[in-house]
């Protein structure tokens, strides 16, 4: 009951705050945190005592929805479901705390859609059934379309639609790779079912399971994203409110590492192996093609936008690497990257209040003004390019480390991008904050309110590199994600 609670909370919350807006805002943008902080305290408590359950799975919840055709409410949390749940809560409360001062208008909207959004990636981190699953896959779609579409900057309806076309395309492909899976398990066992523990075992030709596959992963990599289903993202991140570039970094691209955790290997175990080469040649196309254009971006948030391509690809690399070390490097790359991303844009959005750009040819010369916010970038830039000390280091150097077993020369190129990714992170410190300041700003550093959120991701970050074994004893409670 506890896992279905966590899907409501965020629910009611929505329509809670959108009937309070009209009276007071403050009310709206109160309830929507409130929400989210519990959400966050009823997951950390889970995760506090979660070394005292002795089975892999900590909660389960089913009832039969409609039996007629195999649809259950059938939910689970297992160590990689609550990560993600902490992450999705974190990230979500500091949404809500970074547009309190951007959001003026349509105040209880903004964070019906907010909160509607949070609860369909909850949805996707919990759920057992597959129909549940594409419910909840669809149900994130529309409320961050409004959320780019209405709040989003000058080309925001171009981007809004872009990123809708993309992600349902892939989304039916989906649909129709469940439809499949579900009348091949109902001919061959007599059992129709949307179940996933049943359709584990489903029996089927292997050129069949290839296509199925193929069906569950053009969505993923469309939504992770991977080279060549990328080009919405930095349209989608760019013409975002702050709030909405955090949710897509950190937890919407997210999603797409976890449908490849939680379906594409166990279903498809062997088709798995059998497109594992190309796919990982996929990965490292990402890490050195994003690293590359995201060195050639003026656009700051085009720019992060375009590292999120480059972190993904170690994703990929590391998921079918099919060992261990590079699924718990995976699982820190999914978690370091929605910190250290999510802040790259929370600063980028405070810097577009101030000065009103996101040119970073009109920048330079920052870090005196603002020695606080120069401060934290430099922390998350480093991050970016895997410093030692901070989480992103742990997470590719334990991609790399399983890797290496896996395909040697896929590993080399993969590292070859650290070195990219430290030529377009040091490039960012140089243009904004550093260099010669080519117009004068009299700007206000980091408010109490900046620097609350701003100090909570860089206790996250260090906390991720310097003590990262509790994440990863955590990421080791799971059953079903890598055979």
């Amino acid at each position: 009951m506890i896992l279905l609670l966590l899907i409501i909370i965020p629910l009611a919350g929505a329509l809670l705050s959108w009937i309070a807006a009209a009276r007071n805002p403050l009310w709206s943008r109160c309830i929507a945190l409130a929400c989210l902080l519990v959400d966050l305290a009823i997951t950390g408590q889970i995760w506090a005592t979660q070394e005292a359950s002795g089975g892999r799975w900590l909660y389960r919840y089913k009832v039969d929805w409609v039996p007629h055709f195999g649809i259950s409410l059938n939910l689970a949390m297992d160590g990689l479901s609550l990560l993600m749940l902490v992450l999705t809560f974190f990230l979500g409360a500091l949404a809500v705390l970074i547009s309190w001062k951007e959001i003026n208008q349509r105040v209880g909207f903004f964070h019906f859609n907010l909160l509607f959004v949070l609860a369909g990636i909850t949805g996707v981190f919990l759920t057992m059934d597959l129909f549940l699953f594409y419910f909840f896959w669809e149900m994130m779609l529309i409320p961050m379309y409004f959320l780019i579409g209405i709040w989003g900057h000058e080309n925001r309806e171009y981007a809004a639609n872009k990123f809708f076309l993309f992600t349902q395309a892939g989304g039916l492909l989906m649909l129709l790779a469940i439809l499949a899976l579900y009348f091949i398990h109902g001919a061959n066992t007599g059992v129709y079912t949307y179940d996933y523990f049943s359709l584990l075992h489903t029996p089927m030709q292997q050129e069949t399971a290839r296509w199925l596959m193929l069906g569950f992963l053009i969505a993923f990599l469309v939504k992770l994203p991977a080279v060549p289903f990328h080009t919405w993202l930095p349209d989608a991140h760019t013409e975002a409110p702050t709030a909405g570039s955090v949710v897509l970094a950190g937890l919407l691209l997210k999603t797409g590492a976890y449908g490849i955790l939680r379906l594409v290997l166990p279903l498809f175990p062997e088709a798995s192996v059998y497109f594992a080469p190309w796919i990982m040649f996929l990965g490292v196309l990402g890490i050195i093609y994003g690293g590359m254009l995201a060195y050639a971006q003026t656009d700051l948030k085009r720019l992060i936008a375009y590292t999120s391509v480059s972190h993904m690809g170690f994703v990929l690399v590391g998921a079918f690497s099919f060992n261990a070390l590079a699924y718990e490097g995976v699982v820190m790359q999914m978690i370091a990257h929605g910190i250290s991303t999510g802040a790259l844009f929370i600063i980028a959005g405070a810097l577009y209040e101030r000065i009103h750009t996101r040119n970073i040819q009109e920048m330079g010369g920052l870090w005196s003004r603002m020695p606080v916010m120069g401060s934290a970038a430099m922390i998350f830039v480093m991050a970016s390019l895997g410093l030692p000390g901070l989480g992103n280091f742990v997470a590719e150097f334990l991609i790399l480390l399983g890797s290496w077993q896996a395909n040697r020369w896929i590993t080399v190129f993969a590292a070859i991008g650290l070195v990219v990714a430290t030529a377009y992170s040091l490039r960012i410190m140089q243009k904004v904050f550093f260099g010669p300041a080519n117009r004068q700003y009299v700007l206000p550093d980091l408010n109490k309110r900046e620097l609350v959120i701003i100090v909570a991701l860089v206790m996250a970050i260090l906390l991720l590199g310097l003590h990262p074994q509790p994440v990863l004893n955590t990421s080791q409670k799971n059953d079903y994600v890598v055979r």
